[in-house]
């Protein structure tokens, strides 16, 4: 076996390949569409287990140890428990694409980044020009993000007929939308502080980055203090999603082994030992997890792990648990009201117009360039795919309007029509141009 052969054998599993992560989100797209199809039927039949849809959600659990205890209904153990995971999973996706992804050099990163600004202002201003002076205005990040998973999805469906460039600028683009949702809930929507957690959760914090420093890669370490790193920030009053993201920029990312003569160094060495005749399997199983813990990150280790759960079963539970909306008549007439037409606007014509427009400009003004293989056309489609909220969108609805299910429910039933609309005319625009 050459060493090039047993090279390719050896990262396989070490690191995801660009066409792995497309095709791992574009598959929990569909999930995530199926079980919101599914909820809404529950939440609007009263056949078989559809009777208990939506009041599910409200029945509490708890969590006991001795004299403490942590008590939640289930829709909060979902939206502030399991969706940290999932902001723990943005988190290092961040990460890494600042570190050595898109995000890493200016050149790389200016056209996604200025897309995602203007794809987050304009929508944002949008919502607040038809909302302001109502009760609503406050929900005006709502519009504001675009839903990866989704977005990659029906960019998928399309094949080769749509260039790599464009589903990595696609990409990068909801990255830097993922960073600034999580700056606007961190700053925007938390109602109260409470001091003495907000200071814990800033001391266990320090203490991950010391221990980043340090050079300790334990990974169950970090893990651990993060478990409690959730619960100080939960408590804190800042919404405890944002532990995931803090988590995660805490968890090293850079690898022991850097230098390529060094791995080919160890590569000889497991070919020389399945070269001979008394080597034995298992001495080259644990020379090879010997070498996969040196060229991999606990960074790129817990993303690897992760990925698939959340895609495939946190997010679309998130969706499941989320829109078991009850839909009738009053329902419907809010789609007429500010809040709704707030959000529609936002996200079918301030997502595309700030992609496109910010994006045009800044190649026109020579600061960023058009990947070669992509026209304008094509951006104009991808541009248009932005505007499917979902995810963050539903996310940012139950923090603007905690407490208020009506104000949701109006604001999930706009976000889903707003989605629907934007994946259909992206995908056609996309179809024809391609």
């Amino acid at each position: 076996m050459s060493n090039s052969s047993l090279l390719r054998r050896l990262g396989k599993p070490l690191i995801q390949p660009f066409a792995e992560f497309f095709q791992r989100e574009a598959s929990s797209g569909i999930i995530l569409l199926l079980s919101s199809i599914v909820a809404l039927l529950l939440a609007n039949t009263d056949v078989g287990i559809g009777r208990y849809f939506p009041a599910i959600w409200e029945n509490h659990f708890s969590i006991a140890v001795g004299s403490f205890q942590l008590e939640k209904s289930l829709s909060h153990w979902v939206n502030d428990g399991l969706m940290a995971l999932f902001f723990l999973i943005v988190g290092l996706e961040i990460k890494r694409e600042v570190l050595e992804g898109e995000l890493a050099s200016v050149q790389q990163a200016v056209l996604p980044m200025v897309g995602a600004l203007g794809g987050m202002l304009l929508p944002a201003g949008l919502f607040w020009l038809v909302n302001q002076g109502t009760p609503t205005a406050g929900g005006w990040g709502i519009p504001m993000a675009t839903d990866i998973a989704f977005a990659l999805a029906i960019v998928n469906l399309l094949g080769n007929r749509v260039p790599l460039s464009l589903k990595v600028f696609l990409t990068a683009l909801a990255i830097v939308d993922d960073l600034g949702a999580v700056l606007v809930i961190a700053v925007f929507y938390t109602q109260s502080i409470a001091v003495d957690y907000l200071v814990g959760a800033g001391l266990v914090w320090a203490g991950l980055l010391l221990l980043n420093r340090l050079g300790v890669r334990v990974l169950n370490v970090y893990l651990l203090l993060g478990l409690v790193l959730w619960y100080l920030t939960l408590k804190s009053g800042i919404h405890a999603t944002i532990a995931g993201v803090l988590l995660a920029m805490a968890i090293p990312f850079r690898t022991r082994l850097t230098d390529r003569a060094a791995v080919q160094q160890r590569l000889n060495t497991i070919q020389t030992m399945v070269g001979t005749q008394s080597c034995i399997a298992r001495d080259v199983s644990e020379e090879l997890e010997s070498l996969s813990e040196e060229i991999s990150s606990p960074s790129q280790r817990l993303e690897q792990v992760l990925h698939s759960p959340v895609a495939f079963f946190i997010i679309p539970f998130f969706a499941f648990c989320n829109t078991s909306i009850t839909i009738d008549l009053s329902t419907l007439g809010q789609l007429t009201e500010p809040l709704a037409l707030g959000v529609m606007a936002g996200l079918l014509v301030g997502k595309p117009a700030g992609v496109f427009l910010l994006c045009y400009g800044t190649v026109r003004l020579g600061w960023a360039a058009l990947p070669a293989d992509v026209r304008w056309s094509q951006l104009l489609g991808v541009s248009v795919l932005a505007g499917i909220g979902f995810t963050m969108s539903i996310f940012i609805t139950l923090l603007a309007f905690d407490g208020q299910p009506a104000l949701q429910d109006s604001a999930k039933i706009a976000i889903l029509l707003a989605s629907l609309v934007a994946g259909l005319a992206g995908y056609g625009l996309l179809r024809r141009v391609s």
